[in-house]
């Protein structure tokens, strides 16, 4: 399965992957609900209508998708990149409330008789969503990865977290299907412990958003593999002021570069040029390089 949703991820575009996983979202919960109704499950009603809460995390993933990739204007000189910060920070706080939704249900309807389910259809539906979220996460990580969208990166957690409330539901109707209600209890055990894993994952989205959005700077090792880059440019001396931030998964960054002031502006220049290439080469999420030329103090012989 991994190797077949690598190849398949390989074709898809962050908006083309979005829009897979809000036609099967939505086709899921019709059929969840569908089936809740029919067939007197009250656990695939309720997976159902968490599989129709992913659609709006759908819809927050393509508006920021399309917005963030805009140009800069009048009034956004820096660009829209930030709209996928703020996705990402949307998508974390909804699979956060989603953990504690699921922890709720299962508190509160854990003294509650379980409802007669009629047909083994609810079931069903509840083990081929766990195999078709699992998918839909790792296409969508995958993506995800590959563009360094945070928004894109927490969608496909909001994935799973359909596939675990998937595997809670299956196990609460398994149990009630073939042990009857003495094992009825494993719906509420399993929901609460995949709860506490999503709650966690939630808190990480959290936190990596808001520290794009106080400006935070990328890991050390990309750093060091930028100054590596710059420091080899031909033309360069030395340099200083060497300041990045993280900006919607992507680097944005700025560099003072000391150069032999005997130089004419145009070889300045050009080497200004060639090591806003090297950074950006250095790592691919670098997209925006200011380079500012000074000339290099030398010491002189009294």
């Amino acid at each position: 399965m991994a190797q077949t949703s690598s190849d398949t991820a390989a074709h898809l575009t962050p908006r083309g992957v979005t829009w897979l996983g809000l036609v099967v979202n939505a086709v899921l919960a019709v059929l969840k609900v569908l089936a809740g109704v029919v067939f007197h499950s009250q656990t695939i009603l309720a997976d159902g209508l968490h599989s129709g809460s992913d659609l709006v995390t759908d819809v927050a993933v393509l508006a920021s998708l399309r917005v963030a990739s805009r140009r800069p204007d009048s009034d956004h000189h820096y660009g829209h990149r930030r709209v996928s910060t703020l996705a990402g920070m949307f998508v974390g706080s909804a699979l956060l409330l989603a953990a504690a939704w699921i922890v709720t249900i299962a508190i509160v309807t854990y003294d509650h008789p379980h409802v007669r389910v009629r047909g083994m259809l609810p079931l069903a539906l509840a083990l081929i969503s766990i195999v078709v979220k699992e998918v839909l996460f790792r296409l969508t990580r995958r993506v995800g990865r590959q563009s360094a969208d945070l928004a894109l990166m927490a969608n496909a957690w909001h994935h799973r977290t359909d596939a675990f409330t998937s595997v809670a539901a299956a196990a609460g109707l398994a149990g009630v299907t073939f042990g009857g209600p003495r094992w009825a209890f494993l719906d509420h055990l399993t929901a609460v412990v995949l709860a506490a894993f999503l709650a966690v994952v939630a808190l990480k989205i959290i936190r990596q958003a808001a520290s794009e959005l106080i400006d935070r700077a990328p890991g050390s090792a990309i750093l060091a593999g930028i100054k590596r880059a710059v420091a080899g440019t031909d033309g360069v001396e030395s340099f200083h002021a060497f300041r990045a931030r993280q900006t919607g998964g992507k680097v944005e960054m700025d560099i003072h570069v000391q150069v032999d002031p005997e130089l004419t502006v145009r070889k300045g220049h050009d080497i200004a040029s060639a090591v806003r290439q090297n950074a950006m080469e250095a790592d691919p999420s670098v997209v925006a390089v200011i380079v500012h030329i000074e000339p290099v103090e030398r010491s002189t012989s009294p």
